[in-house]
């Protein structure tokens, strides 16, 4: 197949087109939003739940030691 001086040519314009369309119509972007949250109250309350879970545990298993003597 033959690559003609026509076809290279398009092909040639195609590229620069699609190289340089986006660049026509760029436009700045806007700040992102601020969060509403860090996430700090999200560790903190899974932190809390945790220590609850261990002290329920806890509480269950010295009850248990004290019912059953050795």
């Amino acid at each position: 197949m033959e690559v003609t001086r026509a076809s290279f040519g398009f092909v040639a314009v195609v590229l620069l087109f699609v190289v340089f369309s986006p660049a026509v119509l760029a436009q700045t972007m806007s700040p992102a939003p601020s969060p509403t949250s860090d996430g700090t109250s999200i560790d903190q309350g899974i932190a809390y739940v945790l220590m609850l879970v261990a002290l329920v545990l806890t509480y269950l298993i010295h009850a248990a030691d004290l019912a059953y003597p050795f």
